[in-house]
């Protein structure tokens, strides 16, 4: 279940998504990690957040605003519950195959113009000679 768990980010629509009990989490304030020097090292505007009953742990440090932090920080885990309860069933699950092959698709035409290029190229070096 761990590589279903990376399938989760942010998402524009919430709709079809397990509904978080603010009861089951459990809500830390720590010190961020990474660039941002004096600003970052004293500050405790880093959310980690725990779903107790699944064991899922969120740490979101994006914004240096505290109550953002903790709206991305509960939005991203309500994507991994879903994630970790549904499974291949998830919403979250289906966008993220539906863009790696929307991806694929992409990379193949890019494959076949330049197969295409390569031959005209040849077709023009055998028409001058």
């Amino acid at each position: 279940s761990i590589p279903l768990l990376q399938a989760a980010r942010r998402r524009r629509n919430h709709l079809d998504l397990l509904s978080l009990d603010e009861a089951e989490l459990k809500e830390q304030f720590v010190r961020g990690d990474g660039p941002g020097g004096q600003a970052t090292n004293k500050t405790n505007n880093c959310v980690v957040l725990k779903h107790i009953p699944s064991g899922i742990v969120v740490k979101c440090h994006q914004t240096r605003s505290v109550e953002k932090n903790r709206k991305i920080a509960r939005e991203i885990l309500q994507e991994k519950v879903d994630l970790f309860y549904k499974g291949e069933d998830s919403d979250v699950f289906k966008e993220k195959k539906a863009l790696e092959k929307k991806k694929q698709e992409k990379k193949r035409r890019a494959k076949e113009n330049l197969e295409r290029k390569k031959l005209f190229k040849e077709m023009q070096q055998l028409d001058k000679k």
